[in-house]
C-alpha cells in the first residue's frame, strides 16, 4: 500500500461523494450503470465494517429527468428531488441495504439544537447499518448560483440570467450619460487598477499586464464613439436628418481561452457605453475572475459595477440566449460549431465569424528567406490565434527546390506537424490533411502546391475563411492581382498573417475575430 495512504486500514467511517455529472450522463439521463456500480460498492464497504455516507448532488439531475426538463419555475425543489430518493432506495434494497434520504437546509444548520439533533440521528441510523444519503448542496453548502443543485429552489437559474442583464442595461444607460471625458476616466482608472494589483493576476495568469493596460489608454485616447455624426442630409428647408453613432446596449460576448480578450472587450464596452455580459473558457476560468474583479473595482458607483457581468457557468448561456428583450446583440468567439449553435438558439442578432484559415502564398518569384521569416511567424508566434496561417501554398515551380526544403525543415524543426494536399501529401511522403476548412488552432498547418497565382486565389475563395491572407513575391504585377482579387478583410503582400490585429492597426481593441465592415479591405504590404 502506498504509506501516504496507509491510515486508510483504521478509517472507521467513510463519506461518499458523488456529484451530478456522475449519475447522470451527458444528455442528462441518469447513468444506471454507474448507479448501480456504486451501490454495489457501499453495499461491500457496509458488509466489511465501515460507516458509510453517501453525499450526492444528483438530486435534481434525477428530477429534470422525470419531470423531462420542464419549466423549472413551475417545479419546486421537492419535486426535482422525490426520483432521486425513489433511486437511491430502490437501488440499495435491490442489494438488500437499508437508506435513508436526510433532507435539510441551509437554515437548519443554523440551528445549534438541530445540528445536535442531526448528529445524533446519522450515528444511529450508522449503528443500524443504514446508509444516511444527503444532498450534497444541502448538507454542505449552497451554491450562489441557482440552476445548480442547491437547497434554495425558489427561483430558477433564467432569473438569475435576467437579472444580470438588467443591471448590465441599466448600469448601461447610466453610463451613456456621462460625457466622453469621464468614460475616458473610467479607462483609465481600470488601467490604473491592472497595473496596481499586477501580482495579483500575475499568480492566475501570465499576461503581459503592462501591454494590456497600455492598450487600454490609446483605447481611451481614441474619438468619442458616441453621438458621432455619420450622415446628414436636409430634407425640407430647416429640416435636417441625422445619422448618429449610439451604444447597442447589452452585449452577451463568448470568447475562448483568452484572458487578454475580457480586458479588450470590456474596455471596448466602457469607451462605446455598452452593458456587457463575458462567458470566457473554463480554462482560463481563475485569470478571467481576477481580471472581472479588478476591471469592475474600477468602475465608479456612478455607473456600478454590474456593467459588465461575468457569466460562470455554460448552463447559464443558454437562458441568456432567451433574453432578447434584454440583451441586444450575441458577439460569439470561438469554434463554427458554437456559432452556429447560438444562431439557431436564439432571436438575439448574432454577430458571428467562427474561422480563422488564413493563407500564405509563396509565389515563383519570392525571395525565400524572408518567406521562411513570414511563415515562421505566422505560424509558431501563436498558431492558436485566429490570424495564424493555417495553409501554405506554394507555386508548382518551387517544388523540391533547396528554399522550400529548407522552409519546411525549419517548420518542422519548430515543432509543426505538416499536413498534405493531394500533391504535396505524395511529394512529400506526409499525411493528406483532414479538409482544406480545417483549423488547427495548434502547431501544424497544410501545405499544398498551385499552378499559379490564379489557382492560389481560386484555392483561398473555395477554402478560405476571408479573415487574412498574404502573398509573399517580389513580382509587384503578381503582388496587384493577388491585393486586388482575393476577396478577404485583409490581404497582405510580404507581411506576417499575424499583423492583421486591430491595436496593430491603430484601431483599438477588437471584440470579433473579424473585425471589418463590408467594403472595408485592408492591404498591407
Amino acid at each position: 500500500m502506498d504509506p501516504s495512504r496507509s491510515f486508510i486500514k483504521d478509517v472507521k467511517r467513510i463519506i461518499i461523494k458523488v456529484g451530478t455529472a456522475v449519475v447522470t450522463r451527458a444528455d442528462g439521463r441518469l447513468a444506471l450503470g454507474r448507479l448501480g456500480a456504486l451501490c454495489e460498492q457501499v453495499k461491500e464497504l457496509n458488509s466489511s465494517g465501515f460507516e458509510v455516507i453517501l453525499v450526492t448532488s444528483g438530486a435534481v439531475g434525477a428530477g429534470r429527468q422525470r419531470l423531462r426538463f420542464r419549466k423549472l419555475v413551475n417545479s419546486s425543489f421537492a419535486d426535482l428531488q422525490k426520483p432521486q430518493v425513489e433511486l437511491d432506495g430502490k437501488a440499495c434494497a435491490a442489494l438488500d441495504v437499508t437508506s435513508s434520504q436526510l433532507l435539510v437546509t441551509d437554515s437548519d444548520f443554523k440551528d445549534p439544537n438541530f445540528r445536535m439533533q442531526l448528529c445524533q440521528t446519522v450515528k444511529s441510523l450508522l449503528a443500524l447499518k443504514v446508509i444516511p444519503v444527503f444532498n450534497e448542496n444541502d448538507a454542505i453548502s449552497t451554491r450562489r448560483a441557482p440552476y445548480e443543485d442547491a437547497s434554495k429552489w425558489a427561483l430558477p437559474k433564467e432569473v438569475s440570467a435576467r437579472c444580470m442583464a438588467v443591471s448590465a442595461r441599466e448600469c448601461s444607460r447610466r453610463l451613456q450619460s456621462l460625457s466622453s471625458e469621464e468614460r475616458k476616466k473610467i479607462l483609465l482608472d481600470i488601467a490604473n487598477a491592472l497595473e496596481a494589483n499586477e501580482k495579483l493576476i500575475r499568480i492566475e495568469n501570465e499576461a503581459d499586464i503592462s501591454f494590456l493596460a497600455n492598450s487600454i489608454r490609446v483605447l481611451a485616447d481614441m474619438e468619442d464613439p458616441i453621438c458621432r455624426v455619420l450622415k446628414r442630409t436636409e430634407l425640407a428647408d430647416g429640416l435636417i436628418l441625422e445619422k448618429t453613432s449610439c451604444p447597442l446596449g447589452v452585449l452577451l460576448i463568448v470568447f475562448e481561452s483568452r484572458p487578454d480578450a475580457l480586458v479588450q472587450i470590456a474596455s471596448l464596452a466602457v469607451r462605446s457605453g455598452n452593458g456587457l455580459l463575458l462567458k470566457g473558457g473554463k480554462e482560463a476560468m481563475r485569470s478571467n475572475a481576477i481580471l472581472h474583479k479588478v476591471i469592475t473595482g474600477a468602475i465608479p458607483d456612478v455607473v456600478g459595477e454590474k456593467l459588465i457581468g461575468l457569466v460562470t457557468s455554460r448552463d447559464e448561456i443558454p437562458d441568456l440566449l432567451k433574453l432578447d428583450d434584454v440583451i441586444d446583440l450575441v458577439i460569439p468567439r470561438g469554434s463554427n460549431k458554437l456559432v452556429t449553435q447560438i444562431k439557431e438558439s436564439t432571436k438575439i442578432p448574432v454577430l458571428g465569424h467562427a474561422d480563422g484559415i488564413c493563407h500564405v502564398y509563396i509565389d515563383k518569384s519570392a525571395d525565400m528567406q524572408m518567406a521562411k521569416c513570414i511563415v515562421l511567424d505566422a505560424k509558431t508566434d501563436y498558431p492558436a490565434a485566429c490570424n495564424a496561417m493555417e495553409t501554405l501554398l506554394v507555386h508548382k515551380d518551387l517544388l523540391k527546390t533547396e528554399g522550400l526544403n529548407d522552409l519546411l525543415t525549419e517548420l518542422k524543426s519548430e515543432g509543426v506537424a505538416l499536413y498534405g494536399g493531394s500533391i504535396a501529401s505524395l511529394e512529400y511522403g506526409i499525411p493528406e490533411a483532414p479538409s482544406f476548412h480545417h483549423e488547427y488552432n495548434s502547431m501544424a498547418c497544410t501545405i499544398e502546391v498551385v499552378d499559379d497565382i490564379h489557382s492560389a486565389i481560386d484555392h483561398i475563395h473555395q477554402y478560405g475563411s476571408a479573415h487574412t491572407d498574404c502573398i509573399v513575391t517580389e513580382d509587384l504585377a503578381a503582388a496587384e492581382i493577388f491585393l486586388h482579387q482575393v476577396d478577404s478583410a485583409a490581404v497582405f503582400h510580404n507581411a506576417s498573417t499575424r499583423f492583421c490585429d486591430g491595436a496593430r492597426f491603430g484601431l483599438g481593441a477588437e471584440a470579433n475575430e473579424n473585425f471589418s465592415f463590408e467594403g472595408m479591405r485592408i492591404w498591407f504590404t
